[in-house]
């Protein structure tokens, strides 16, 4: 099964789900937006209208979709609005791309309630968007903690 989130700078979003048991693959890149094939350096600009993701494949036998969100809203801050820290601008979102529409049934009714949870003070601006054109990063992105030997837990 396939997922895909935006949840800040993808390096450290990838290295959260990487790391999660039923994890069977991760690649980080470009989705939302309207600019075909676009570089990093076009991301950046602010213009693309992509936010970074990563695409996350998975066995759904030994990791639910629901728990794979768990990992989601526990990887950063739902509550701010295109941005994650010092990252500002929307190819910082927190979104959630659906594949199908239990992808989104699910997603809405997890938004749903940890927003009744009382969890966050501030209301949760992560939104909930139907999968588009996944475009991959470039190869020096995929994996990058692992690659530059940074541990982030």
């Amino acid at each position: 099964m396939k997922a895909t989130f935006g949840a800040g700078c993808f390096w450290c979003v990838e290295d959260v789900f990487r790391k999660t048991n039923g994890v069977t693959n991760t690649t980080v890149g470009y989705s939302g937006g309207w600019m075909k094939n676009p570089t990093y350096e076009d991301v950046c600009t602010d213009t693309t209208g992509h936010a970074e993701v990563v695409q996350v494949e998975y066995d759904p036998k030994v990791l639910p979709y629901e728990k794979l969100l768990d990992v989601f809203w526990d990887s950063h801050d739902p509550t701010q609005l295109n941005r994650q820290g010092p990252d500002v601008g929307i190819q910082y979102r927190s979104v959630i791309f659906v594949h199908d529409p239990e992808q989104e049934r699910i997603a809405k009714e997890s938004k749903e309630n940890l927003e009744k949870s009382g969890k966050h003070k501030k209301p949760i601006v992560t939104l909930i968007q139907p999968a588009s054109d996944f475009f991959k990063a470039e190869e020096y992105h995929q994996q990058y903690y692992a690659k530059c030997g940074i541990a982030r837990f």
